[in-house]
């Protein structure tokens, strides 16, 4: 189905308004005015990257006063107004059932794919990429900047895109392809993706705090981290350091859970691999994913790339809480083409 370029920019984002579902999903800070909480204690809330009732509740009170002009008592005060305003105690079963509609999945462009992952890339969830070098992982990410800009009845996400880019791979011009291959208006395509280039641990980190304000005010369907490790594994090196790499970036990763459940975004991210000595000796070419444990438990979803003949690529579910695991499928690296 191809879609006129004068109706590409309307049909990708519907306005936020307009779409009821979109005020279940979080309660914005300044509600707490209303409670009773001052002003200014909810601006220097939001300074700190906290621009939801949601949110608010996802940090420790520790975390919270050691916000600037903030007290124990204001933070026992902002909290015990923030729990009237969001539920965060026990819900049924049926009520959990009833939030999972609210997940969207996004088509990734290819039919055999999306039938591995059960539809398409989740929100509210982190979907891990791992494999080599020129496996599809960061191909993937490009398509996905695309196709979460489709309305959800074509499978889409009908939002716009965060992506960011740690090792330099993001570019523009692929973008116009895969927007022309799904009859897309690649120039709005383009301006529905804000984009950052990391360069430093602390800096991927930071990013990440700033997409609370932008994410509380406009329509998000997907964050991009291509990739999560690079800069982890450059800036902390060796194992005198592991321990304090490895809670970094368990930190990193909890912040990444929270922005996928706080705004329902799919998070993709794509990871490097390592050399596995252990891997066993009927193993031809042994690797497993960067990151160690701390990665593992983070990822909802651990996807496994690795290269099949000529354009021919393999995506195997390595680990998924609702998807069949070792059950691979074959696609094709160039997503620009249409091939379903």
């Amino acid at each position: 189905m191809k879609i006129r370029a004068e109706e590409a920019s309307q049909l990708q984002l519907v306005e936020r308004e307009d779409i009821d579902d979109e005020e279940d999903l979080f309660e914005s800070i300044d509600k707490l005015i209303s409670a009773g909480i001052n002003a200014g204690d909810v601006k220097k809330l939001q300074d700190a990257g906290i621009y939801t009732c949601n949110g608010l509740m996802m940090h420790t009170k520790k975390n919270l006063t050691g916000i600037k002009g903030l007290s124990e008592a204001k933070v026992d005060k902002i909290c015990e107004a923030a729990e009237k305003i969001v539920n965060v105690g026990y819900i049924t079963g049926s009520d959990a059932l009833l939030r999972r509609k609210s997940v969207i999945r996004i088509t990734t462009g290819s039919q055999a794919l999306d039938e591995l992952l059960g539809g398409g890339i989740e929100t509210s969830a982190i979907t891990e990429a791992f494999g080599e070098f020129r496996s599809g992982k960061t191909q993937l990410a490009h398509t996905l900047c695309v196709s979460t800009q489709l309305p959800t009845n074509m499978r889409g996400g009908n939002g716009k895109v965060a992506y960011i880019d740690t090792e330099g791979t993001f570019r523009p011009d692929r973008i116009i392809p895969i927007a022309e291959r799904f009859g897309m208006d690649p120039a709005a395509v383009l301006g529905n993706i804000i984009y950052a280039r990391a360069y430093t641990y602390e800096h991927q980190y930071n990013l990440l705090l700033g997409l609370a304000a932008k994410m509380s005010g406009e329509q998000f369907r997907l964050l991009i981290v291509d990739s999560v490790i690079a800069l982890f594994r450059v800036d902390f090196t060796g194992r005198g350091e592991l321990a304090e790499r490895q809670q970094k970036l368990a930190q990193m990763l909890s912040r990444l859970t929270k922005i996928a459940e706080e705004f329902n975004v799919a998070v993709y991210m794509t990871n490097q691999v390592i050399a596995d000595p252990g891997g066993g000796v009927f193993i031809s070419d042994p690797k497993k994913p960067a990151g160690g444990h701390v990665l593992a438990h983070a990822a909802t979803i651990r996807l496994m790339f690795r290269k099949g003949k000529g354009e021919q690529r393999v995506c195997k579910v390595f680990d998924a809480p609702n998807l069949p695991e070792a059950e691979a499928i074959s696609f094709y690296l160039n997503f620009s083409v249409k091939f379903f």
